[in-house]
């Protein structure tokens, strides 16, 4: 099972990042567990210090904008 965490302090960007992250879980049919992070001590021990950002497993995928449906569901399905 994947691990995702998607960090931000709840800014329309990052709700809008858990809701892609959470579309793309869905059509992928990938089983994972989804996470949201808004402390920022939790979030900089990801090394993240622009938000939203979203991490698969441990690694971060992207900081500092939005993904794309698309990208959220390649790193599931990798």
């Amino acid at each position: 099972m994947k691990k995702i965490h998607v960090m931000g302090p709840g800014c329309p960007k990052c709700t809008e990042t858990f809701k892609i992250v959470e579309a793309a879980i869905a059509e992928s049919g990938v089983e994972a567990s989804l996470e949201k992070v808004t402390d920022f001590t939790e979030i900089a021990k990801f090394g993240v210090f622009t938000t939203p950002a979203v991490a698969v497993d441990g690694t971060v995928k992207i900081m500092g904008k939005v993904p794309k449906k698309a990208d959220v569901v390649a790193w599931l399905t990798a």
